[in-house]
């Protein structure tokens, strides 16, 4: 591959997905490294004050500040925009990062989002806490619901927001119907779409508006460091989201993006695998437990919806103890290879209880209208051997007396 390749819209957009994750957004530094380089500055130099200046009036490409650009981070970024179908994308510190910018760089007072009610508990706060406090109001809904978007559609609605699959519930969104009411309404859609990726969902390809990532999740997926996109078109990037992280910050590490960009080179063969796993396991954890929810089971409730816009299930689920908290925790207790952790996409098998973690901040009653219960587990499939996990979730079930 010729040195800027990489970063030839031209060239990458000829590329198979699987090889726009292992080369796109690729520069080559006159070193002719083959793997991303690392730049560790903060700063740059010039050698005439003309240069700078005209960098910094946007007349002429390059360096200025590494809160502006980074070469690291600007690979990450133009690769992720590739396997996201988008024409640009601005990496951040971490998903929460992501998600407060996408919002915030578009909202003002008076604004009002509509939101799903199963969501991420931080995503999920700033709807409930953060938003209120500078003017924007929000309502929540049932996502799965199609009649209930449109009937929370105000004069004032500016952004629809929303997970999917959710996070731990795994409602799904009719990403078709939702994005297309969306535009119709002149709303702008912000999808989280961290469980799925592009590997097994594109949002932008359903009529989406801005696609925001936790990139800690499957993008680096192995549990190594934080990290967050946004991806839009090259006006709602440039000209919305840009200026907002220009003079706010939540800029990405340019060690985090080059740890990223290592795991982008694998996110396919990853969640292919994990999604395999998650299904066997999830075959084998369904006739014990009182429920559980995995897309691609022909149980879930939106299975027919699951199988239209994803090309696999992912490798998180959701599943249900009858015994509360008490017997929830017990489970955890027994475990003896997956790990009690409370992140997901990691190349390692983890499990947690969302009310007493992911989504304790936001309360009981909020806990109760998103579905998160006292008995409720997830479960993040990882890259072991599926009857290694089963054998160990098999005798923690057990020994919490199921």
């Amino acid at each position: 591959m010729k040195r800027s390749a990489g970063q030839d819209r031209s060239i990458t957009a000829t590329w198979r997905p699987a090889t726009q994750a292992v080369r796109g957004g690729t520069w080559r530094s006159e070193m002719g490294e083959t793997s991303e380089a690392l730049f560790l500055t903060s700063g740059y130099s010039y050698d005439d004050a003309a240069t700078v200046a005209a960098r910094f009036a946007g007349e002429e490409d390059g360096m200025t500040y590494s809160r502006l650009q980074n070469p690291t981070v600007a690979m990450l970024e133009e690769r992720i925009a590739l396997l996201e179908g988008a024409e640009a994308c601005r990496a951040q510190a971490s998903g929460m990062a992501a998600m407060t910018t996408a919002l915030l760089c578009q909202l003002s007072a008076g604004d009002h989002v509509v939101a799903a009610k199963a969501a991420f508990g931080s995503c999920r706060w700033l709807i409930d806490n953060l938003l209120p406090r500078f003017g924007i109001s929000g309502t929540t809904i049932d996502a799965a619901d199609n009649a209930a978007w449109e009937a929370a559609i105000r004069p004032n609605t500016k952004v629809f927001f929303f997970e999917s699959p959710a996070n731990p519930t795994m409602d799904l969104v009719d990403l078709e119907y939702v994005c297309g009411l969306a535009r119709a309404h002149g709303i702008t859609t912000v999808v989280d779409n961290a469980f799925a990726t592009s590997a097994l969902q594109r949002p932008l390809d359903f009529g989406a508006d801005v696609v925001a990532y936790s990139a800690t999740k499957m993008m680096d997926g192995q549990g190594r460091v934080l990290a967050g996109a946004v991806c839009g078109s090259a006006a709602f990037i440039n000209d919305k989201l840009l200026p907002f992280q220009r003079n706010t910050g939540p800029n990405c590490a340019p060690f985090n993006a080059w740890v990223v960009l290592k795991g982008l080179e694998t996110l396919d063969l990853r969640i292919r695998r994990q999604s395999e796993n998650a299904l066997k396991v999830a075959q084998f954890l369904e006739p014990r437990v009182p429920s559980l929810r995995y897309p691609f089971l022909p149980s879930h409730p939106q299975h027919a919806l699951a199988v239209k816009q994803m090309q696999a299930g992912g490798s998180i689920f959701s599943l249900e103890v009858p015994g509360g908290r008490a017997q929830a925790h017990a489970l955890l207790d027994a475990l003896q290879l997956v790990d009690i952790s409370n992140n997901i996409g990691d190349s390692r098998s983890l499990m947690c209880h969302p009310a007493s973690t992911t989504h304790h901040g936001v309360g009981p009653e909020t806990r109760a209208d998103m579905g998160v219960t006292e008995g409720m587990l997830r479960l993040n499939v990882g890259l072991e051997d599926p009857d290694d996990v089963i054998e160990d979730l098999d005798q923690a079930l057990r020994a919490a007396g199921l």
